[in-house]
């Protein structure tokens, strides 16, 4: 979806200014925002494209005025009770009001390193051969989906070249609204910077993005 959180290379909101020897976390309550996003997300309700989804869908004002972990925390919520783990009553009051739905899974303290030793792998099999290859110039389609799609404004509609074919993965746009995995390839696909940035571009620049197969045609 066109959001606020899909900012790549729109004017207006400064340089990118990296914090030096930036910490993990600049306040305790991160440390907490991160425990719960993992914690509810080992319920087994949804999916890490529905959380994705469920952060893009803040209202635009209140997700550009939200640091990073309180937009987790937004999303948080949402998906709580969508799922209906708990109330908005519950959420505001920050106590429990009502029995709300039971997790599949619970993650206790002492299985937290093995499970995020094994992380999420997303990697699945295909049966149909990869429809590019590597040297080949594709052109990636212009859509503006109301629903979530990992292929960002600034690169649609623009002619790159497959830089790579990286496998085949769960397909986001439809795994983040209970359609399934359907898995795609995934390339990566590199620009020059005049492609994406127009004739005043630095020509020494090239962008490089994953587009799945969907996102793609021939040139």
């Amino acid at each position: 979806m066109n959001g606020p959180h899909d900012l790549g290379g729109q004017m207006g909101f400064g340089p990118v200014a990296p914090e030096k020897d930036e910490p993990y976390f600049h306040a305790g309550w991160e440390k907490r925002a991160l425990g719960i996003t993992l914690s509810c997300g080992a319920f087994g309700a949804w999916t890490i494209d529905e959380s994705r989804h469920a952060r893009e869908n803040i209202p635009p004002a209140d997700y550009l005025a939200a640091s990073y972990y309180e937009i987790w925390i937004r999303g948080i919520d949402k998906l709580l009770e969508r799922h209906g783990f708990a109330t908005h009553e519950e959420l505001l009051s920050g106590r429990k009001l009502q029995d709300g739905a039971m997790p599949k899974r619970v993650l206790k303290a002492d299985m937290v390193p093995a499970v995020l030793a094994k992380g999420g792998p997303c990697d699945r099999p295909v049966e149909a051969a990869p429809l590019f290859v590597v040297g080949e110039t594709v052109r990636t389609k212009n859509f503006n989906p109301a629903t979530h799609t990992r292929l960002p404004r600034y690169a649609r509609a623009r002619t790159g070249v497959v830089e790579a074919v990286q496998g085949s993965f769960v397909f986001p746009d439809d795994n983040a609204h209970g359609k399934g995995e359907n898995p795609q390839w995934l390339y990566t696909v590199v620009f020059d910077g005049a492609e994406i940035w127009g004739e005043d571009a630095d020509p020494t620049l090239t962008v490089s993005i994953d587009a799945w197969e969907s996102y793609l045609e021939p040139a």
